[in-house]
């Protein structure tokens, strides 16, 4: 019971998926576009981690992790670049 419930999950959570997919790619505005990318970095940790209750191993969570980290990161630098124009400042000398 328990596994047709993660597998209906995981059908549910690929359709969701699919239209974040297309809300990145045809989004009206920017901003539209990074909330659209953290949506997906947090859908595809949703998806390792049944994926990883599906298989009943703990080995996923590492990629979990790293999949976190990444996502955060690739979002802050995103809206950096649309806000500035640049995602590293560097100070001009003299």
């Amino acid at each position: 019971m328990i596994n047709a419930i993660l597998l209906c999950s995981l059908v549910l959570l690929n359709l969701s998926i699919l239209a974040t997919i297309y809300r990145l790619i045809k989004g009206p505005s920017a901003p539209d576009r990074i909330q659209a990318l953290d949506v997906l970095g947090i859908q595809l940790i949703s998806g390792v981690a049944i994926f990883s209750v599906l298989l009943r191993n703990t080995a996923f969570f590492e990629v979990i992790l790293l999949v976190g980290i990444l996502s955060f990161i690739g979002t802050i630098a995103y809206a950096r670049y649309i806000e500035r124009g640049v995602v590293i400042e560097r100070k001009q000398s003299d």
